[in-house]
C-alpha cells in the first residue's frame, strides 16, 4: 500500500496544508488507489512548503510548493497514471542533506506525529527500555556525560554534568523539567520537534528521571505553539495508556508522569528560575542564585531542567552509545546542532548541522546563499542574546568557544541572514526593543538601562545622534551585562556591541554624515521619482495616501518630501522602477 504524507507543521499549515490535506482525502480511495493519506510534521524544508510526498516500494518522490489546485493532477497523473510530475519534484533536496546529520530531527517528516505505534516502529521508547532493563542511574549519567552533549538551550552546561548534581541532592521528591518557551525573534528549532516528535521529548524526560530520581516532569511550553501543545497532550495520553509514563513504567518499579504548563509568552520565562515561578503560579522573575535548580528548584525540591533539543537527543545516544555521538564535532563541542535558518534566505527552515561546520557552508551550502541573490551582510546567532556576526567571519566553525569569541553566542540555534539591504544599526535597535519590552523589570539597569540604549539607538536612526552616542552606549553596555541578575539583562546589549565592532561605519553615517547606507531608515532617507524613467502612468500618484506625489498623466511625476510619509507604497506599485530611495 502506497502512502501519500503531507507537511503539516505550522509551516505546513500556514502555508495551506490543511486545504492541500483535505482535498487529498476527497479524491484518494484507498481501494481503487492502493493508497494511504498521512500527515507527518516539518521536515525542514520550510521555503518549499506545501510539501506532499509520495512513498511507494522503496521510492519517494517529494513535491514543493503543492497547492489544493495541483492536488488533483498528482492524483490523476502520479497515484493512478504512474506518472512522475517532474517539474513539480523538489530537485533539491539531496543537495539540502548532503551536510546535515539528522539526530534530533530524525523522526521529523517522516512519521505521524499523532502516532505512538510509527514512534515504535523506528525504534521509539526502546531507549527507555533499556535504561530500566539494563542501566543503574549512575551509568545512565556516565554515557550522557561521556557523549559531551551540552545544553542546546543556549548556555551550553553540559548535561551530563547537570544530572549528575540533580542525582546526587537529597530528596524524596526532585522534578525534571523540559524548557519549551522558545521565543527569540526566528528561532523555530523547538516548535517543530515538539510538533513532529513529540514522543522523543517524552521518552527524554523518562530517562533523565530515571537517571536523577525524579518521578514527576513538567513540559513548558508556549501557548503561541498551540499545534505543539495539542501534538504533546495527545502523546502525553498514548504513553501513559500504554505503560510508558505513568506508575509502574514496564512493570520495573519506576513511577513517572509529565504534566503541560502553557507559558503565557514572556520571554524572560525561558530563564530557568524565572519558568520555575511561572510553573508554581507567580509571576515569571528570575532569582538570585545559588541555590540553583539542581538543588532548590520547583516547590523547593530539586529540579533538573534541560531543553527540548537537548532532551531529543537522550533517546539516540542511549541507544547508539556515546562514541558514535561525539564522533560528530570539536573539542568542547560534540554531536549536532539545530538551527532555524530565518531571515533573507534562499532556502529558509530547519537544519541540522554536526558541529564544527562553518557558517558559510550552512549559508551557502545548505541555504543557498540570500534569496535576493545580493552579497551575504551579516548572520545574527544567539537570538536576542546573541550578536551579529560579520560576513568577513563566515568560516568561523559553529562551535561555543568561536563563537563566542566573535561576541556572539550559540544560543538555541536562531540563525537570522541578513544582504546588503540591511540596515546594521537598525537591527541592533529591533533587537534591543524586543528585550526592552520582554524585561521583567526587576533589575534597575536592565529596566532602566536598555531603554536608555534604545532611546540612543532610535535618536541614530532619526538622524539626531551624536558622537559621543557610541561611548554612552559602550559604558551602558557594560554596566547592564555585569549588573543584572539574569541572561536577559546580561547579553541583552551584545547586538549593539557587535554591531559596533564589527559595523562602525555605519553608525559614523548615521551620525556624521546623517545618511543610512543601507537606505532603511526612513528618516535619514529620501524618496526621489526618476524622471528619466517615469511613464507618468500615474499609479504612484494613486497609492499615496499623503498627497505627497504630483504630475500629470505620461510625463514624470514629482514626490514633496515635506508631505511624503514614506511608506514604500510607490516603490511597490512602479513597474518602471522609477521611484528611488536617496
Amino acid at each position: 500500500m502506497r502512502e501519500v504524507v503531507v507537511g503539516l507543521g505550522a509551516c505546513g499549515i500556514a502555508a495551506g496544508g490543511i486545504p492541500v490535506y483535505d482535498r487529498l482525502k476527497e479524491l484518494i480511495d484507498p481501494q481503487k488507489d492502493q493508497a494511504v493519506l498521512k500527515q507527518t510534521g516539518c521536515v525542514g524544508m520550510c521555503y518549499r512548503e506545501v510539501l506532499v510526498e509520495v512513498r511507494e516500494q522503496g521510492k519517494r518522490t517529494l513535491y514543493g510548493d503543492v497547492t489544493k489546485e495541483r492536488v488533483d493532477r498528482i492524483v490523476e497523473e502520479h497515484l493512478r497514471a504512474g506518472k512522475v510530475i517532474e517539474e513539480w519534484k523538489v530537485g533539491e533536496e539531496n543537495e539540502v542533506l548532503a551536510k546535515q546529520k539528522r539526530i534530533v530531527l530524525r523522526n521529523c517528516g517522516k512519521i505521524d506525529p499523532f502516532s505512538l505505534d510509527e514512534y515504535l516502529g523506528v525504534g521509539g521508547y526502546q531507549a527507555l527500555v533499556k535504561v530500566l532493563n539494563e542501566l543503574k542511574p549512575e551509568q545512565i549519567i556516565a554515557i550522557i556525560a561521556e557523549s559531551g552533549l551540552r545544553g542546546r538551550g543556549g548556555a551550553g552546561f553540559p548535561t551530563g554534568t547537570k544530572w549528575k548534581y540533580a542525582a546526587a541532592a537529597k530528596d524524596q521528591h526532585k522534578y525534571v523539567v523540559c524548557n519549551a518557551d522558545e521565543g527569540d525573534p526566528g528561532a523555530f528549532m523547538d516548535r517543530s520537534v515538539l510538533e513532529g516528535d513529540p514522543h522523543s521529548i517524552l521518552e527524554g524526560m523518562a530517562i533523565a528521571g530515571a537517571a536523577i530520581g525524579a518521578d514527576h516532569g513538567y513540559i513548558y511550553a508556549r501557548a503561541e505553539y498551540p499545534h505543539a501543545v495539542r501534538r504533546l497532550r495527545h502523546a502525553i495520553g498514548q504513553a501513559e495508556e500504554k505503560g510508558y509514563l505513568g506508575n509502574n513504567i514496564l512493570g520495573k518499579g519506576f513511577n513517572f508522569s509529565i504534566r503541560l504548563k502553557e507559558g503565557a509568552g514572556a520571554f524572560v520565562c525561558g530563564e530557568e528560575t524565572a519558568l520555575i515561578a511561572s510553573i508554581e503560579g507567580r509571576r515569571g522573575m528570575p532569582r538570585v542564585r545559588p541555590p540553583f535548580p539542581v538543588d532548590s528548584g520547583l516547590w523547593g525540591h530539586p529540579t533538573c531542567i534541560n531543553n527540548v533539543e537537548t532532551l531529543a537527543n537522550v533517546p539516540w545516544i542511549i541507544i547508539n552509545g556515546a562514541k558514535a555521538f561525539n564522533i560528530f564535532g570539536t573539542g568542547n563541542s560534540k554531536g549536532t546542532k539545530v538551527f532555524a535558518l530565518a531571515g533573507k534566505i534562499k532556502r529558509g527552515g530547519l537544519v541540522e548541522v554536526p558541529m564544527g561546520i562553518s557558517i558559510n557552508e550552512v549559508i551557502y551550502d545548505i541555504g543557498g546563499g540570500t534569496i535576493s541573490g545580493k552579497p551575504f551582510k551579516a548572520v545574527q546567532m544567539g537570538g536576542p542574546s546573541g550578536g551579529c556576526i560579520p560576513a568577513a567571519l563566515g568560516d568561523t566553525p559553529v562551535d561555543y568557544e568561536k563563537i563566542t569569541a566573535t561576541g556572539a553566542i550559540m544560543g538555541s540555534g536562531g540563525m537570522v541572514v541578513m544582504d546588503t539591504d540591511t540596515c546594521m544599526v537598525d537591527v541592533a535597535r529591533f533587537f534591543l526593543n524586543f528585550t526592552q519590552n520582554e524585561s521583567c523589570g526587576k533589575c534597575t539597569f536592565c529596566r532602566i538601562g536598555t531603554k536608555r540604549m534604545l532611546e540612543i539607538l532610535e535618536r541614530i536612526c532619526a538622524g539626531k545622534g551624536e558622537e559621543k552616542d557610541l561611548l554612552t552606549l559602550a559604558e551602558l553596555a557594560e554596566q547592564i551585562k555585569s549588573s543584572s541578575l539574569c541572561g536577559l539583562g546580561q547579553t541583552a546589549p551584545n547586538p549593539v556591541l557587535t554591531t559596533i565592532l564589527y559595523f562602525r561605519d555605519e553608525y559614523q553615517a548615521h551620525i556624521k554624515d546623517k545618511k543610512c547606507p543601507a537606505k532603511v531608515c526612513g528618516a535619514l532617507v529620501d524618496y526621489v521619482i526618476n524622471s528619466e524613467l517615469c511613464t507618468g502612468c500615474g499609479l504612484c500618484l494613486k497609492a499615496c495616501e499623503s498627497g505627497a506625489i504630483s504630475g500629470e498623466k505620461k510625463k514624470p511625476h514629482l514626490i514633496d518630501p515635506s508631505k511624503c510619509i514614506k511608506c514604500s507604497k510607490c516603490i511597490t506599485v512602479c513597474r518602471q522602477g522609477a521611484v528611488e530611495k536617496r
